[in-house]
């Protein structure tokens, strides 16, 4: 039921689903296991530990697997996950887990990775993100479903960005971006809340409203951090869309929060 190429090298021990296509000059190694109906397309090198889910796309010049750049690393064996049809575009990389993070990178499923874009080790990339062209995550980065990340752009190690947020193109993250926010710039700051993003997704216009009340509210400069946080809470913790925000910002993190140009850096 599979579809191999003749110039195709696949270990005899790769697991493949059913109706896998495999193209030319790729190499699939002992390791692998493929979901079905995935399609490697010409040019492909995929090593190590790494479970693609079915129905995924994989263009040529990818390298997946391979040994993390982590000089720490030594061999351990770590993985990579894939979730379901993600489309990995042409000179994607994805480095696998090491024993410093937790031993697995994850990319979720309906991911779009496109041109030259970049997942280091130990990242958890959740579902139906996008990575533009060249866009980079550092090693230990976490990503929220529906993120979108610009080209050129590039996350800090460590750094967290929340579901739905969106990153300008050529912008450097290096502290966590609140879920439904936006952030553009070198150094990035905040600036507002992915209001596109959310209206696309079909997320009520009313759980929005309210969401935005609560951005105001949350990077005003009165009072401190926390007191804003639990006023937003006490006023807005009902709403799905704000207790996401809410349960971000209360979890521990090794980095500070990207907020607006006008307000000081919080304290945690």
């Amino acid at each position: 039921m599979t579809n191999i190429h003749a110039t195709a090298l696949v270990d005899p021990r790769a697991k493949l689903g059913p109706n896998v296509e495999i193209g030319p000059f790729c190499v699939i190694g002992p390791d692998v296991e493929l979901g079905a109906g995935t399609v490697i397309h010409s040019h492909v090198v995929i090593a190590g530990r790494v479970t693609l889910g079915p129905e995924c796309q994989v263009y040529p010049f990818v390298c997946l697997g391979k040994a993390p750049q982590d000089v720490k690393f030594r061999d351990e064996p770590s993985t990579i996950v894939v979730g379901t049809k993600t489309i990995i575009r042409e000179h994607v990389t994805i480095h696998p887990g090491t024993a410093s993070g937790h031993m697995t990178t994850k990319v979720g499923s309906g991911c779009f990775l496109m041109i030259g874009s970049h997942i280091a080790h130990d990242c958890e990339v959740g579902d139906n993100v996008t990575l533009v062209n060249n866009a980079t995550l550092a090693g230990h980065v976490s990503v929220g479903d529906g993120a979108i990340l610009g080209g050129l752009s590039a996350v800090h190690q460590h750094v967290r960005i929340g579901a739905y947020a969106f990153v300008g193109g050529m912008s450097g993250i290096g502290a966590d971006l609140i879920p439904f926010g936006m952030a553009i710039g070198n150094r990035a700051n905040l600036c507002g809340l992915n209001i596109i993003g959310l209206k696309r997704r079909g997320f009520p216009r009313e759980q929005i409203h309210e969401l935005r009340q609560a951005y105001r509210m949350l990077f005003s400069n009165d009072g401190t951090l926390k007191e804003r946080l639990e006023d937003v809470e006490s006023m807005f913790g009902s709403n799905a869309l704000v207790r996401q925000v809410i349960d971000f910002m209360k979890t521990d993190s090794e980095r500070s929060f990207c907020v607006p140009i006008n307000v000081a850096t919080p304290n945690r």
